[in-house]
């Protein structure tokens, strides 16, 4: 795995952590991915498919200038199918982020105005956005006796440059 680009890193790792953390939950119990904790979005699983969702729709506009829109009375979507989700559209950050350019806009409804927001920004809030929420979910997992993955950047590396991630 290349980790010399800072960039597709970023990105890559990101992806990675968001991996983690469904294939933990993939595991879990209905009870348990429904539980949630005062100050945060909500349940673990309503939490994983806003991260996955909101990934998704920030990767449409950064690559086609419109916001993914799932239909609001699309069922929730299962672990698998949010894992897919991730998947996908972390790819697309990595192969898109390294793209970007600084004067690179998209137009944006934000509250009523329309405004050319860069699309560096909503690279950002990508990172940003996956990784609160996942604290978030650490937080409930941790509440209910569940030992969260290790999500840092040093777990990363220590994955990343294993014999066994290279084969």
């Amino acid at each position: 795995m290349n980790l010399t680009d800072t960039l597709t890193t970023l990105y890559r790792h990101n992806l990675w952590a968001n991996e983690r953390i469904l294939e933990l939950c993939a595991g879990l119990s209905d009870e348990q991915l429904d539980a949630t904790l005062l100050g945060t979005f909500g349940s673990i699983r309503d939490t994983l498919q806003h991260i996955v969702s909101a990934e998704r729709s920030y990767l449409s506009r950064i690559s086609t200038g419109r916001p993914y829109r799932r239909p609001a009375d699309a069922p929730p979507l299962t672990l698998a199918e949010m894992l897919e989700w991730a998947r996908a559209s972390g790819a697309g950050l990595v192969e898109w982020a390294p793209r970007v350019q600084p004067d690179d806009v998209v137009e944006i409804d934000w509250d009523g105005v329309l405004r050319d927001v860069p699309k560096t920004i909503l690279l950002t809030q990508a990172i940003n956005h996956a990784t609160e929420h996942r604290a978030q979910v650490m937080a409930i997992l941790t509440q209910l006796g569940i030992e969260p993955p290790e999500l840092d950047s040093w777990a990363y590396f220590d994955e990343a440059a294993s014999p066994a991630s290279s084969d």
